[in-house]
This record gives C-alpha cells, structure tokens and sequence, in this order.
C-alpha cells in the first residue's frame, strides 16, 4: 500500500495512526494536494489517498481508516456489531466536524485580509468547534475512550481534533474548557501509534 498524504494534515494523521494500530506494511509518499501524483489518483485531488495493492485508490481518511480497519490484524478501531460500529463512526464524523471547522479557521487565516469571509464566518466556525467539544468532553466523563471501554477510530479522530487546533489555534484554550478532552489528549498522546505519527 501506498498513502499519499502530508504530515500537517489531521485528516492523514488519522490514517496513519489507524495503520500503526494495524502494525501494516506501507509506504508514505509525503505530498501536498496539488502534487500530480494526488490528482492522478483521486478526481477530488486531496488527501489522504491511499494506494491499495491492487492499484486501486480509496479516499477520504472515513473511507481509508474504515479499510484499513477491515484487512487483518487487531485491534479492530471501528466494532463489528451495528449498534457500536455507528456509535463509533458518529463519534468520528463529530470529531471530523470539529477538525473541519479548524481548517476552515485556518484557511481564512492565512487569506489576505481583503479576501477573508470576516468576522461572521469565523463566529460561525468557532461555535461548531465548541459545540463538538462540549459533547466529546460531556460524552467522555471521566472515562478512558470515547465509546465501550475499547480504543476505536472515534478517538483516533477526537485526539487529531485536538492535535490540529493546538497547531493552528495556539490562542484557543480548550484544555481549560473541557478537562475531560485535555485529560484524554495527555493519555492518548502517550500511546505508540499517536506518539509515532
């Protein structure tokens, strides 16, 4: 297998703690979404795009970590069972929902100032960044992971959230906010695949 993606993205660094998880065998081809070799692969031209043996290409980081997920190996990131397994890919999607509102607070960032959305968007993005937190750190309580007593792809997902708005919003104390989150964020960081990636 082949990932193309770049380390900056939390969207790879989703797969690619999933694929540590896995202990799997993969090269990174470490590229930006512009790189030819994306568009080639992938006709929506981003990453994380993942090259299967077979050269067939998977993409976004939901469809790639589910896949990664389903070839051999423990432990399994995402529950077999239906009730857990959409418990699971829900916590994802909020975590992601979190994740996409902090790049679209980024992204307006670094726009010249005469390009940028204003105030209004970045009020509209902060608000889901705090309502997804408030529920992951309500959620989470005072337990270890987000769902079922077992590590799961919801919180490969929350703790890239929490990862990619230390980076890009420095100013935004979250750990303050939400102690649950900042607890889990500390335990999480200390495991070898988030450590590794």
């Amino acid at each position: 297998m082949k990932l193309l993606g770049n380390p900056r993205s939390p969207y790879v660094k989703k797969v690619v703690i999933a694929l540590k998880e896995k202990v799997m065998e993969y090269d990174y081809l470490e590229v930006g979404a512009g790189d030819p070799a994306v568009g080639e692969a992938n006709p929506l031209a981003k990453i994380p795009t993942l090259i299967c043996d077979d050269g067939k290409a998977l993409f976004d980081s939901p469809v790639i970590a589910e896949y990664v997920d389903g070839l051999d190996g423990a432990p399994k990131l995402i529950p077999s069972d239906f009730v857990n397994r959409i418990a699971v890919k829900q916590w994802e999607a909020l975590a992601d929902g979190v994740t996409d509102a902090a790049v679209a607070l980024s992204h307006e960032e670094r726009e010249p100032a005469d390009k940028r959305k204003g105030p209004a968007f970045t009020v509209k993005q902060t608000k889901k960044i705090d309502a997804g937190l408030s529920v992951l750190n309500l959620t989470l309580g005072r337990s270890v992971f987000l769902h079922g007593g077992a590590f799961s792809l919801g919180d490969v997902a929350c703790y890239c959230a929490l990862s990619y708005l230390d980076r890009t919003q420095p100013n935004y104390d979250w750990r303050s906010a939400y102690p649950n989150l900042a607890n889990f964020a500390l335990r999480l960081a200390e495991r070898p695949s988030v450590a590794q990636s």
